[in-house]
């Protein structure tokens, strides 16, 4: 009896023991689950939540929430040395920029130099450092100082127009905000443990200064004041704004590889702009346009003028050397030709950063024109510009199908020869392949098939429209049209077009919309395409947008069947 007592004892306190450890195992499994979500709470808190926590007099003297450190002891230091500093630096900035101004010169300008050049008694602040970190884990410091400047300068330039007037010009009232980028590789063992400095302006956070011509009003003689000043902005954007970096040698050696180098190409097709603001009293704006990845002159790309017209259609194509995609911007500048003897006056600028390009995928886009890039809101309707962009990064071209790419140009001789070469005879090679890029001609044949559309204008009295499409190839002239659909804004044609296109690369399709009437038709819109898309894509079926209506679309599927890619011998 005992025994089967001392038994169930021991069966009952063992299960007991199971469940007890069971249920410790559950409790500590839970308390582990909240711990690690209170760190991952901790790992999410920001600067502000703990100041929520935490009264700002029990913070520790040596906690500092700032992603740039003070730079107090240095400001102290700059203001003793300023004199001597603008001695020094007045001179050299002399001899260094005016050959700067004078290669960014506009035209309207026959000569820009300094008469007067002293930086004044304030010295700049440095209001924070911080130190960046290497994503490629490349060997070298990188660190930005962030610069304040509100100066009294005594600058005066010397300037001579076209015409023979003389102006001494006075840049006033300098207020500058700015990011410095400074680059110290590569890292050596012997002092001062590094090579080379690059230095860059990775940000131009606010540029403002005042023109004011000595004796005068700079207003008085049109454009000269906004030349003037693009010309400063253009000079300081592309001689030492980032990625451009000028290199200082601390120690000998080769530092080729701190410079600037292209990691690829952009091509730009300029298709059109609407609705353009008019700036002429007579007449209408005879515009023309400047694109540009860097603003240096012999890379800056100019569109022929359309006289008289606030809804020109360029189908212009231009290609631009990159040489960094994450930070570099394509700039749209649309200006209204005033004539030989007159500054262009701007209608409106637009910007596109490159980092929102895919590589090797077409990007249409229109983009609104504003009069700064830097004001974030322009309520002011100046105008769209239509664009398409295709990035091409090096070492890519072989898997892109680009109908501007320079291997269009090629033989299949030179082909092979490319791709047995060195890659500096590579690039030589591309290099004349890219000049000739523009002699080449695309043929080939655009099966159009006009589906339908959707939500047209009412047009007729009884609030229905008789719509049909006509066809037309801008630059051969050839055209076709659909049939006449009655009684209705959705309508459905399913006809197809077949155009033999002599000059892809070049050519526009234009489809208008009509309404069909007793005494004649009525337009109520139209689409401009350019054939890049469906030249690399071989087929595409979208609904486009028509203009000159407010929801108007129109459906419709494009074919592109290559036949020949020729030179032109003209």
């Amino acid at each position: 009896m005992s025994f089967l007592y001392g038994m169930f004892f021991g069966i009952s306190f063992g299960i007991g023991l199971m469940v007890a450890y069971a249920r410790y195992e559950n409790v500590r499994s839970r308390r582990r689950a909240e711990l690690a979500n209170i760190v991952a709470a901790f790992s999410r808190m920001t600067v502000q939540d703990s100041r929520k926590l935490i009264p700002p007099e029990f913070y520790p003297p040596w906690v500092v929430f700032q992603q740039r450190q003070k730079l107090n002891w240095l400001n102290y230091q700059l203001d003793k040395l300023w004199p001597f500093i603008n001695e020094a630096a007045s001179e050299l900035i002399r001899s260094n920029v005016e050959p700067i101004l004078e290669q960014y010169r506009p035209s309207i300008l026959a000569s820009l130099s300094f008469s007067k050049l002293t930086l004044g008694t304030v010295a700049p602040q440095f209001t924070g450092v911080a130190i960046v970190e290497s994503e490629s884990g490349e060997e070298g410091i990188t660190m930005e100082l962030e610069m304040q400047w509100d100066g009294n300068p005594n600058i005066v330039l010397d300037i001579r127009t076209r015409v023979g007037v003389g102006l001494p010009v006075q840049v006033k009232n300098i207020g500058f905000t700015g990011v410095f980028r400074l680059i110290f590789k590569p890292l050596v063992d012997e002092f001062p443990c590094f090579g080379a400095v690059a230095y860059s302006l990775r940000e131009k956070k606010d540029l403002d200064f005042t023109l004011k011509v000595v004796g005068g009003d700079i207003s008085s003689i049109p454009g000269i004041s906004d030349a003037i000043e693009e010309t400063i902005i253009d000079a300081i954007e592309d001689s030492i704004t980032w990625p451009v970096r000028q290199i200082i040698p601390i120690l000998p050696g080769d530092y080729s590889d701190l410079e600037l180098k292209p990691c690829g190409t952009l091509d730009v097709k300029l298709v059109q702009a609407k609705e353009l603001t008019n700036k002429d009293l007579i007449g209408k704006s005879d515009p023309f346009v400047v694109i540009f990845v860097r603003p240096l002159r012999d890379r800056m790309k100019t569109s022929k003028t359309i006289n008289n017209e606030l809804n020109p259609i360029w189908n212009e194509h231009f290609e631009f050397t990159v040489e960094d995609a994450s930070t570099q911007h394509l700039t749209v500048r649309v200006f209204d030709d005033e004539g030989p003897m007159l500054a262009p006056e701007i209608i409106g600028i637009a910007q596109i950063a490159l980092k929102e390009l895919e590589p090797g995928k077409v990007k249409d886009v229109w983009l609104k024109l504003v009069k700064d890039v830097k004001v974030q809101r322009d309520t002011k309707n100046r105008g769209q510009v239509h664009l398409e962009l295709l990035y091409c990064p090096f070492g890519t071209e072989s898997s892109l199908k680009n109908p501007f790419n320079s291997d269009y140009s090629l033989t299949t001789l030179e082909k092979s020869l490319k791709s047995e070469t060195s890659r500096a005879e590579a690039a030589e090679l591309g290099k004349i392949a890219t000049q000739k890029k523009s002699d080449v001609i695309v043929r080939g044949v655009l099966s159009i098939t006009v589906i339908a559309a959707e939500n047209l204008p009412k047009v007729d009295l009884i609030g229905k429209a008789d719509p049909f499409v006509v066809l037309q190839l801008k630059k051969a002239g050839n055209r076709a049209k659909t049939r006449v659909a009655h009684d209705t804004l959705n309508p459905v044609w399913n006809q197809t077009f077949d155009f033999v296109v002599e000059d892809g690369q070049h050519e526009m399709l234009i489809l208008d919309v009509y309404d069909h009437d007793t005494f004649g038709k009525d337009k109520m819109g139209k689409c401009i395409m350019t054939l890049t898309r469906v030249m690399m894509e071989g087929e595409i079926q979208d609904s486009f947008h028509i203009d000159g209506t407010k929801s108007g679309k129109l459906f419709l599927n494009l074919k592109w069947t290559p036949q020949l890619v020729l030179r032109d011998s003209s």
